[in-house]
């Protein structure tokens, strides 16, 4: 069963955000966009060069009203560990969530069977809790933080201008589609 178009499910934990240990909840993911970044580990390869990536495009994506959940089923303790050793995870200033007992990662249906890790998946939740994009890749394979925005822009475009869609590499300010009869058989 897909969870596009769902609710997320109730959590709490603690995360790694600017030098703090903070608690949170899918009570404060409410009211504003929000990404849930699953990797699998910490101090491996693909994964801090994912997470750097999305470290440098946080205040833009701040500016669209979009906070950032890098998840892994590491604790918070690890990943301050892995904050304070690493150049690249240094410059991470959005919050890294501990998922150790995986509720997080479950509730996302992301836990790699038999492995006890996060899949490399990322969830667009919108401002109602709703799940808009999701994007699952293979264990090798890197995401990129632009393509990831412009894909936030789109879900943003949509939400404000009912009844329009973006079509395939669409980019802001770009024209849209309005779907109906007449469009049938025309594109």
């Amino acid at each position: 069963m897909s969870l596009m178009n769902t609710e997320i499910l109730p959590f709490s934990t603690t995360a790694f955000k600017s030098g703090e240990f903070v608690d949170v909840s899918d009570a404060d993911v409410r009211g504003k966009w929000a990404i849930f970044f699953f990797y699998p580990a910490d101090f491996t390869f693909v994964c801090p060069t994912e997470l750097g990536d999305l470290a440098d495009h946080y205040d833009e994506l701040k500016k669209m009203d979009v906070e950032v959940f890098s998840v892994s089923t590491d604790t918070h303790f690890v990943h301050k560990a892995w904050h304070d050793a690493s150049e690249t995870i240094g410059k991470i200033d959005y919050y890294m969530l501990g998922d150790a007992s995986g509720v997080i990662t479950n509730n996302f249906q992301n836990m790699r069977p038999g492995a006890g890790l996060a899949d490399r998946a990322t969830f667009l939740v919108d401002p109602d809790g709703i799940i808009q994009y999701i994007e699952s890749t293979a264990e090798g394979i890197g995401r990129s933080a632009s393509e990831l925005m412009r894909k936030v822009k789109a879900a943003q475009y949509v939400r404000t201008h009912p009844g329009e869609v973006c079509p395939a590499k669409w980019e802001e300010g770009e024209g849209t589609l309005t779907p109906g009869l007449d469009l049938v058989g025309k594109i």
